[in-house]
């Protein structure tokens, strides 16, 4: 088994791979200012097993999200999750990597990544992004971080 199939078999059942719940993700959603009765194209970048990505269908209930990741066991659990939420619909799953999303520009009118952007360096993550955003859109990151020299 290599690190790889050990980070999948890590992760792969739980509900959340990263710190967070709904609760957080409803607060940032409410905090980017989108309009959540708006029908808009969102993708979640990085979005592993889906909580976000459910918690995101959930509250956005006119939207249809594209949920991104490099790993096929996640997007399956997802697949999984999805359909037992009655959600599916709503949700299409991509395999892809972050830093090579295959996307036009200006596709999307929220991009949303929890925990994930890191992979892939925050500045980076931000400029390599932006192009996928119509003019007004928003990119909503959060990643762990402290501001001080003590956590």
């Amino acid at each position: 088994m290599n690190n790889l199939d050990l980070l999948i078999d890590l992760h792969q059942h739980n509900p959340r791979q990263g710190p967070g719940d709904d609760v957080q993700t409803a607060l940032a959603l409410r905090l980017s200012g989108v309009d959540t009765a708006a029908p808009l194209r969102v993708a979640d970048i990085g979005c592993g097993t889906g909580a976000a990505t459910l918690a995101l269908a959930r509250l956005l209930p006119q939207s249809q999200i594209t949920a991104v990741d490099f790993l096929p066991p996640f997007l399956a659990r997802l697949r999984q999750r999805s359909e037992a939420a009655g959600l599916s619909g709503r949700i299409r799953t991509l395999e892809a990597s972050m830093d090579a999303l295959p996307f036009d520009d200006g596709q999307f009118d929220l991009l949303w990544s929890e925990g994930a952007i890191y992979n892939m360096g925050f500045e980076n993550g931000v400029k390599s992004w932006r192009r996928l955003l119509r003019s007004g859109g928003v990119l909503a990151v959060s990643e762990l971080t402290w501001t001080t020299g003590d956590r």
